[in-house]
């Protein structure tokens, strides 16, 4: 008896593990497929395009790309020509570069729906270093000598709106040459040329430094600077306070006003939100401390300018990080993450699918049962068409196979009803056969 118990249960758990198997696989797969097209893991590698090797964007993305070894993230540092090359790499999809700095104004005429910014960053202020007598306006370049910036820099793009919009365009009786950074700054100190146009795509802060301290060269107070920043959004009044640069010197003696746009890091729409977060957290890290330029925690922001700002950027901002990101290392808690993105889906669908399973189990074991019917009803009807003695022994045969294979049937316990009662309808038919009877009966 208890063998047969036995043989009941292990019937029983086979046809369950039969019935929901096929569903559990389904709904595995189906989820683990959106797991995988919606929410990929995050990469372990990123892309940025910086700037020269000399200039302070290259100076950041280093900072960055330390900062992110902390969490297992390689992010690979590319250098540049400054920001109108690293847009046009973020905007090539033959390039595999993730993300950018990018200075505000160099997209205009640009289609940039597909990126996303992750932040202001940093102000890269405009200067403009020049010989000769005191000017305040772009206007006083005129027929002059200017270094504007190599092609691909946004201080390029940035000098010839500026320059424009004070009457001076390529062409024209002032030489515009491409130069910048250290190169600028060499031949202004030669004389050379008699005025560079600067700012951080392309110079180092240093350069600039010695450009300040050198005797016969000044530096641009913007007497203009709040009619710049009405006509051109993407500037911002930046002004140099007295003493800022050193205060034992007061250097400078004066306030000097400066026109500045503000850098961005701009990514691709298929940033992983997990590193977007990271990213973020760097850019804090990096930029949140005081400088000569910025107050503490003024960047980074999330203030619209050019580009949309990331929904995760908006909630990072807003809320900090996940819970998950912000008490676990970042590959654990990526894990975990992706575990319950895995495990919501596979609960609502696993709950009515598990309330079809009892359907197809029984459907199941009945289907074991009721195909011997069809055999049972053959037989008899068999019997019932004149048949021979000769033809009725050999019905009783069929019978006797058909019934030592039910015997060796397995069958849950819950339906040995069902079985006890196909084995009487066996019966039955023996008994029938065994009365010889000649009569058809209808079907």
């Amino acid at each position: 008896m208890k063998h047969n118990d036995t043989q009941g249960a292990h019937a029983h758990w086979r046809d369950y593990a039969v019935s929901a198997g096929p569903l559990i696989a389904f709904v595995l797969i189906a989820v683990a497929l959106f797991v995988w097209l919606v929410d990929p893991a995050p990469p372990s590698t990123l892309t940025i395009s910086a700037g020269p090797r000399d200039s302070s964007f290259m100076a950041y993305a280093n900072q960055y790309r330390e900062i992110l070894a902390r969490n297992r993230i390689r992010l690979v540092v590319l250098p540049s020509e400054g920001s109108l090359e690293n847009l046009h790499r973020l905007l090539d999809p033959n390039q595999k570069v993730d993300l950018a700095l990018v200075a505000g104004g160099v997209g205009n005429g640009l289609d940039t729906s597909s990126l996303m910014s992750l932040g202001n960053m940093f102000y890269s202020p405009i200067i403009v270093a020049y010989r000769g007598p005191a000017a305040t306006r772009l206007s006083a370049l005129e027929g002059k000598r200017v270094a504007i910036g190599r092609p691909g820099s946004g201080t390029r793009v940035t000098a010839l709106d500026l320059l424009k919009s004070s009457g001076i365009e390529p062409g024209g009786s002032t030489e515009l040459l491409p130069l910048d950074g250290d190169a600028a700054v060499q031949a202004m100190l030669d004389g050379t040329i008699d005025a560079a146009i600067l700012n951080s795509d392309s110079a180092t802060r240093p350069a600039m430094l010695r450009l300040w301290h050198h005797p016969g060269i000044s530096v641009m107070d913007f007497e203009q600077v709040e009619s710049y920043t009405r006509l051109f959004p993407y500037l911002s009044e930046v002004d140099l306070t007295p003493g800022v640069l050193d205060l034992g010197r007061d250097e400078p003696d004066h306030t000097i006003h400066l026109i500045s746009p503000t850098v961005q890091l701009v990514a691709r729409q298929t940033l992983h939100p997990a590193l977007s977060d990271l990213l973020v957290e760097a850019a804090q890290e990096v930029h949140g401390t005081a400088g000569i330029l910025q107050h503490a925690g003024e960047f980074p922001n999330a203030t619209v300018h050019d580009y949309r700002i990331s929904s995760d950027a908006v909630r990072y901002y807003k809320s900090g990080k996940g819970f998950l990101y912000g008490e676990l290392p970042f590959w654990l808690a990526s894990v975990v993450d992706r575990m319950l993105v895995f495990l919501v889906p596979v609960i609502v669908l696993l709950f009515p699918a598990f309330r079809l399973v009892p359907a197809i189990y029984r459907w199941r074991v009945r289907s074991r049962i009721y195909r011997w019917y069809g055999s049972l009803i053959a037989i008899e009807r068999r019997a019932y068409d004149n048949a021979t003695e000769t033809q009725r022994a050999q019905l009783l045969h069929e019978l006797d196979d058909i019934e030592g294979a039910i015997n060796r049937m397995k069958m849950p316990l819950a339906h040995a009803d069902a079985f006890y009662v196909l084995r009487e309808h066996v019966n039955f038919v023996r008994r029938r056969l065994g009365e010889g009877v000649q009569h058809a009966v209808s079907a």
